[in-house]
């Protein structure tokens, strides 16, 4: 499974997080914060949990596809490094309950 985030559009924290909240489908109470973030990433393979719209087989990963990387990066550099440890964290909180399912990032 896929999902395709343009950060030419990501500008600041609040850009990011609406990106996502738009692409990964959270839900209204959405905390617009990394934590949040984690803990809905980390949902996505639980449809119960109700944390994306977006939902990944268990064992299976979801591709992240960042378009224009370089924006960002030379926009607000604290946000891409932001999103590539909370990437890291997430899969770690997968590897630490014996999940297989991880995020992959495909940036461009």
């Amino acid at each position: 499974m896929q999902v395709t985030i343009d950060f030419a559009k990501i500008t600041d924290w609040s850009s990011f997080h609406s990106a996502f909240q738009e692409s990964m489908g959270f839900p209204a109470f959405y905390g617009m914060n990394t934590d949040a973030w984690i803990d809905c990433m980390s949902c996505i393979d639980n449809p119960d949990a109700e944390m994306t719209t977006l939902t990944v087989p268990p064992g299976d990963s979801l591709d992240i596809i960042a378009l224009n990387t370089e924006n960002c990066m030379a926009s607000c550099p604290e946000v891409f490094q932001g999103f590539l440890k909370s990437i890291a964290f997430v899969n770690r909180r997968f590897i630490d309950s014996n999940s297989r399912t991880r995020l992959k990032l495909i940036a461009t």
